[in-house]
């Protein structure tokens, strides 16, 4: 039998947050398109988006250490917060106006306000953290970041991870209550399901197989129907590569220059989950330590309280682990087919000169258990082992290039590759990623359809009122941004009443 063939405006390939948002910016912008999109897994939102595969923070830079870094005459950068923030508040524009507009429904099934904490020990970290905070209180989205280094204020901010504590090591945190927890598969299935309402066609079990250009620019890409067999060849005007770590070696089938000189490092997470009701409601915010001198930025440890189905869990991580694979469903040999001739100077590179990431890496798969919950009492000091158990998040993978810091560098961020003629773009690399899809969604946007953004403009603004304006620069409309996202998502104006009623409780047990 031959190959079926049909045709599409827009593929998107992977049905996670990444293709779901540029299938909603595109739906709205011009309804009219075709859009196609094909998913190797059963259901959207299975692999990087699943909320049991991602930490789920909402990445805003209001805890994460690693984001501000501290130059050698001991100012704190935060630029690179600043930026974070301004691209996470783009993220709740967008949801906001799908929400008000009736797009997608019950917003409080993907996010809820939870504070944010950031928890150091040692003089030097304490020094560090208070440099942080002056550095990051005086601007606009960081008004409200509460320090202390007093322990009855943390026991009222970290009761679980203060209460019991006996080294007389000093400790100290930050607090911002305008954090949020993010259940990104929610919110992906979400997404996907209004647009399946809006003759938006999504293939589940089907899986790529190959792609070239054809002589008139556009892409005919090979789909398998994994249940049946068939194969159908799709031409595409054009195609989007969200499929996480599947990525980087479709992006190599697509033979475009600009992905060439670019490879990938898979490396696995686990997580302490805790399994004793009692243990978690004793806990409620996000809470980032900083990492140990040597080990990589995905290395952070956090504390965190999440919801999952409605239900309140608290993890604790992450363990770095090893597997060649690219994803969790993928295979053994995805990091040895990844290496091709373009591209093996730059993997030997990194490979000499990330050896420490290598021998961290060694060191975290070798862990016991009991090693794990030595981690985890440096957070929880009462932390009993039967009381934790370990989980497998996501695959992520680290992009390798070359930069101008030298051949084979390792990327911890997000990557867009997108072809000269804007035909084709690939979505590589990890965190901080799904919190700030919408604001990489419009970069794709620009580059791939620079003859419409122009037209578009209006209808952008409507949905994302800060366009092309610093919120920074702007104070007053960031207020007024924060206060209708705010209203719109249900996220209330005040620390939740859990942590309110956490707090309470720790007031009461002082008077006792």
């Amino acid at each position: 039998m031959s190959d079926r063939r049909t045709e599409t405006d827009v593929m998107l390939i992977g049905a996670g947050i990444m293709s779901a948002t540029l299938g909603s910016l595109l739906k709205e912008l011009v309804p009219e398109w075709e859009i196609k999109v094909f998913e190797k897994l059963d259901n959207a939102g299975e692999e990087s988006s699943n909320e049991w595969n991602n930490a789920g923070t909402g990445h805003a830079a209001l805890c994460e250490l690693n984001y501000t870094n501290e130059s050698p005459d001991g100012s704190v950068d935060i630029n690179k917060a600043l930026k974070i923030n301004e691209q996470f508040q783009v993220s709740m524009q967008f949801w906001s106006y799908l929400v008000n507009s009736g797009r997608i429904h019950n917003p409080q099934d993907f996010i809820m306000k939870m504070p944010h904490l950031s928890f150091v020990q040692g003089e030097e970290n304490i020094a560090f953290l208070k440099r942080r905070y002056e550095a990051m209180v005086n601007t606009p989205p960081f008004k409200e970041m509460e320090f202390s280094d007093d322990p009855q204020k943390l026991l009222e901010w970290l009761p679980l991870v203060m209460k019991e504590r006996t080294s007389t090591e000093p400790v100290a945190a930050t607090k911002i209550n305008d954090g949020t927890d993010v259940n990104f598969g929610s919110l992906t299935r979400k997404l996907f399901h209004h647009l399946e309402s809006e003759n938006f066609e999504i293939n589940y079990k089907h899986s790529v197989q190959d792609m070239k250009r054809t002589s008139d620019g556009k892409w005919e890409v090979k789909v398998q129907d994994l249940d049946s067999g068939t194969v159908d060849r799709v031409t595409a005007k054009f195609v989007f590569i969200g499929a996480g770590g599947g990525s980087l070696h479709l992006l190599q089938k697509s033979g475009i220059p600009e992905g060439k000189h670019t490879g990938g490092f898979p490396v696995s997470g686990l997580f302490m989950s805790c399994n004793n009701p009692d243990v978690i409601e004793q806990h409620y915010g996000k809470v980032y330590g900083k990492a140990k001198v040597g080990a990589p930025p995905m290395s952070v440890p956090h504390l965190d309280t999440r919801y999952i189905d409605n239900k309140k869990s608290l993890l604790f991580g992450p363990f770095a682990g090893f597997t060649p694979k690219f994803l969790k469903t993928g295979s053994m040999f995805d990091l040895a087919t990844s290496i091709k001739p373009n591209n093996l100077v730059t993997m030997l590179a990194a490979g000499a000169k990330e050896m420490g990431l290598t021998k961290y890496l060694m060191q975290q798969v070798m862990l016991s258990k009991e090693q794990r919950m030595e981690e985890l009492r440096d957070f929880i000091p009462n932390a009993k082992s039967e009381d934790w158990d370990l989980v497998v998040a996501g695959q992520r993978v680290q992009v390798i290039k070359d930069t101008d810091a030298g051949k084979g560098t390792l990327q911890f961020g997000t990557e867009v590759v997108t072809a000269e003629d804007g035909s084709i773009a690939a979505l590589l690399g990890a965190s901080p990623g799904a919190s700030t899809a919408v604001h990489v969604m419009l970069e794709v946007l620009k580059k791939c359809f620079p003859e419409h953004i122009n037209e578009w403009e209006a209808k952008i603004k409507e949905m994302i009122p800060s366009y092309g304006v610093s919120l920074m620069e702007n104070p007053e409309l960031l207020d007024d941004i924060h206060a209708s996202t705010a209203q719109a998502l249900g996220l209330s104006e005040t620390v939740s009443d859990e942590a309110e009623d956490l707090e309470e409780e720790v007031k009461i047990l002082e008077r006792v």
